[in-house]
Order: structure tokens, then sequence, then C-alpha cells
């Protein structure tokens, strides 16, 4: 099992510099990930300040040199293919090959869609994901893109660099919920991050990609917790992350002890 560390860039950790000391704290403390959320808003309640995620991970990249790193999870809904699959290359170089990159239909908790006039409809926004996912995919290969589908136009382009990593860099999609289509969707990809999940239906879905794979071999099931939850238990049903999901109320100090004492 290995152990990542989700930070909301929000509040104190706006600030790249400190989601990098903490990042590198993680790392020196034997931790294996620095991931961070993707949010543009959120709740008033929750933050007012709030950083660029991809700017924030090229900040631990520059200062860290082991743990994986990544957005858990970028919306294709409200990116553009292109200039997502640029910052996805050239973050890969920066971290020497260390990016994994979630994906997923991203929320409106925060008012991010209806107060910039996104797709709000989560069945349109599955769309865009599943064509976004698929044309990601071949740009990062370093394919040539003829493109005309119904969300996303790439005429006639081949992504270079295409990141340190072959044949492109591991995406992981974010799924919720019983409909088992986003597993299906998942299943072609290289990992699955349910959002909310008890272990018995982790090993439902487990059963359910290998069969749809035909193997798990290479494949990682990366699963949200918090302290209270039964990590064991995952692993047991075939978890092979735990992410441990750090919010937005907790202080820069808090944050120091659970990375100095959660691995034991």
């Amino acid at each position: 099992m290995h152990h990542a560390l989700s930070l909301p860039p929000f509040g104190a950790l706006s600030d790249p510099h400190v989601v990098a000391e903490i990042a590198v704290a993680a790392e020196e403390t034997g931790w294996d990930a620095v991931f961070v959320w993707d949010h543009l808003l959120r709740p008033v309640e929750q933050a007012t300040l709030i950083a660029d995620p991809w700017v924030t991970l090229t900040a631990i990249a520059m200062r860290t040199s082991r743990v994986k790193i990544g957005p858990m999870v970028t919306p294709i809904a409200r990116r553009r293919p292109l200039k997502l699959a640029r910052e996805i290359a050239t973050l890969d170089m920066a971290s020497r090959g260390r990016l994994i990159l979630g994906l997923g239909l991203g929320v409106d908790s925060g008012g991010e869609l209806t107060r910039t006039a996104e797709e709000l409809d989560p069945k349109v926004r599955g769309s865009m994901l599943e064509e976004g996912v698929r044309l990601l995919d071949h740009m990062l290969r370093g394919e040539h893109v003829e493109h005309h589908g119904t969300h996303f136009m790439v005429d006639g382009i081949t992504l270079a660099p295409t990141g340190m990593q072959t044949p492109r860099v591991p995406f992981w999609l974010a799924t919720r919920g019983d409909n088992l289509a986003p597993v299906r969707r998942a299943a072609r990809y290289e990992g699955l991050c349910p959002t909310v999940i008890s272990p018995d239906r982790l090993g439902e879905l487990v059963e359910f990609v290998g069969k749809e794979r035909g193997s798990l071999d290479g494949y990682d099931f990366a699963v949200m917790t918090t302290p209270d939850h039964p990590i064991e238990a995952y692993e047991a049903k075939g978890a092979t992350w735990a992410i441990h999901e750090m919010k937005p109320h907790h202080t820069v100090d808090e944050i120091m002890q659970v990375i100095a004492t959660e691995l034991g």
C-alpha cells in the first residue's frame, strides 16, 4: 500500500512556498505522493484564498525529488485539452517523470461552474470527460491528432515534448456512486479513484475492473481516506493507494503532525 497526502491549496496553503515545505517534509518522512485539489472557487465559508493547483504542483516538483505528484482531480469539462496536455507534459518533465494525472467530472460546490458559465449537466460533463481523456491519451503519446468531436476539436496537431514517462503519464479516473459506466471508462486507463466508497464496494469494483481489463497488472485503486477509515480493510479488498485527504480547516501545524505520525 502506497500513501499519499492530498492538500487543498486554500487559506495558508494558497502560498506555494508553504505547500512546497509540506511536500518536502512528506518526502523526508517516507510518504509516496503529494497531491493537490484542483478547484478555482470554493464555498466562501471554506476558502477565499485559493491558489492555482498546477503552479502549486510545479513548486512541489522543484523542491522534491522522489514523491509522486498530481492533481486530484482535474475536470476536463472546464479545460481545453491542448492547453491541459501542454501542462501535463511540461509538469512531467519538471518533476522528472513523477506526475500522475487525476481526472473527473468536476463539481459546482463553490460555484466554479455556474459562476463562469461552464457546463452544469453531469451527463454532458461525462461525455466531455470521455472525449477529452481519449484526446489526451492520443496527444500525450505523441500521435498526430485529427479530431472533430462533439465537444472538442484538434485539427492536425502533434504534441511535443510529451513528458518523460512512456507511453505517457498514468491516468487515474475518479468515480462516485453506483453507476458502472465511469468505472468501465476508468478500466481503460491506469487507475480508479473512488471518492466515497466502502471496503466491500471497493472489492466489487476491483473484480469488475479485473474482468474488464483481463488483468490488474500495473493498475491502481486509490482510495480517499481519513484517520477513522479502516485502511487495512481497503488494502485487503485491493486498494493500492491510500490518499490521506486534508480538509480546508486543517492548519499547517495539523498537517505537519499528520505527516509525522500517520504512517506510524
